[in-house]
């Protein structure tokens, strides 16, 4: 729901520590380093050590954002890398969720993972897809406001996208108590965006045919 607003004032944030980055290492090196510490915060979820978990949950959100700005920088933004990073942050966004329910070790808890990634993937079918046939129909989509592709796929608007997950997440580490609640109430909105979309599909597509 916020991503598109969010993205023109990420750009603007992190352009100058992206310059830096473009000096020694690669878009793909980025992405793939904020998984590995986003794994590191679900690693130490499961170990219940919250505080080291939110740290580092944040710490690859911001970093896996330099990705996209290191690539434009560098003038080296290409299909695979957007693509790699779509791929890393889904590893990362169930391995959080899964993470913590593991710390719990209760069939509640397991469930409340279980339906949120479940949820991830229909969302994920519903916008993914529907990408493909936008781009087959030539509709350029998510754009800024100068007109730059700021993803490499378009992605119709949802009420959870990358901003509101990462506030969710967030909230889970930094109040595990009432993380089984939270995965439930993020797993119903989840399911309200991937209905919204495709309603969205319904109105746009219908009239191109199968």
């Amino acid at each position: 729901m916020l991503d598109d607003r969010l993205r023109p004032v990420k750009e603007r944030v992190l352009a100058r520590p992206a310059r830096q980055l473009a000096r020694w290492t690669s878009p793909t090196a980025i992405s793939v380093v904020a998984c590995l510490i986003t794994l590191g915060a679900a690693g130490a979820a499961w170990q219940g050590a919250w505080i080291p978990a939110l740290v580092l949950w944040l710490a690859g959100r911001t970093l896996d954002g330099m990705d996209g700005v290191v690539a434009r920088v560098q003038g080296s933004s290409s299909d695979f890398g957007g693509y790699l990073d779509i791929v890393l942050d889904t590893v990362g966004y169930a391995a959080v969720p899964l993470g913590i329910a593991a710390w719990f070790g209760t069939p509640a808890a397991w469930m409340a993972a279980a339906v949120l990634v479940a949820t991830f993937y229909v969302n994920t079918v519903s916008w993914s897809v529907l990408a493909t046939l936008l781009v087959k129909r030539e509709q350029t989509g998510a754009l800024g406001p100068d007109g730059a592709r700021f993803t490499s796929a378009p992605i119709p608007r949802g009420l959870v996208e990358g901003t509101e997950t990462i506030v969710f997440y967030a909230l889970m580490l930094a109040l595990p108590a009432w993380a089984p609640a939270l995965m439930w109430l993020m797993a119903a909105l989840v399911v309200v965006t991937a209905a919204e979309r495709v309603r969205w599909a319904g109105r746009t597509l219908r009239d191109g045919g199968r």
